[in-house]
């Protein structure tokens, strides 16, 4: 459960590397990414924070993505302790959010199961005709 604190920390970083990872890192592995924050999770003792993280790439890019935010974590962290007001700036860990990539799944799930029933009922009702 998190408390107040740690929303606030949270989404000041989330703010923060936004506006860094979008404007100020110059990695060419980011050229084409076009990479957004999605979530930032933040501990209880607010040393480490977990970064969600989207691109536009290929699923196959991922790594190159995370090897290049991972490569930047100390240009981050030394921004942040000069534009945030923190007694810590937390240690960054970053992710691939997943969860759009899942809602697709899911989608697609319902909707075939939405056209299913209706092949379904179609075939019965063929079967129907042939027994009379």
């Amino acid at each position: 459960m998190t408390n107040r604190r740690q929303e606030r920390i949270s989404e000041l970083l989330h703010e923060e590397l936004s506006l860094l990872i979008s404007a100020e890192l110059t990695d060419t592995r980011l050229d084409d990414a076009l990479v957004t924050v999605t979530h930032v999770t933040v501990s209880p003792d607010l040393h480490n924070a977990l970064v969600y993280v989207q691109h536009i790439l290929p699923s196959e890019s991922s790594r190159q993505v995370l090897a290049a935010l991972r490569h930047a974590e100390g240009f981050l962290r030394h921004a942040m302790a000069e534009n945030l007001n923190l007694r810590v700036v937390p240690e960054l860990s970053f992710t691939i959010d997943e969860s759009e990539r899942r809602a697709a799944q899911i989608d697609n799930i319902l909707d075939a199961l939405a056209t299913q029933p209706a092949a379904v009922t179609a075939d019965i009702a063929d079967d129907d005709e042939h027994a009379d």
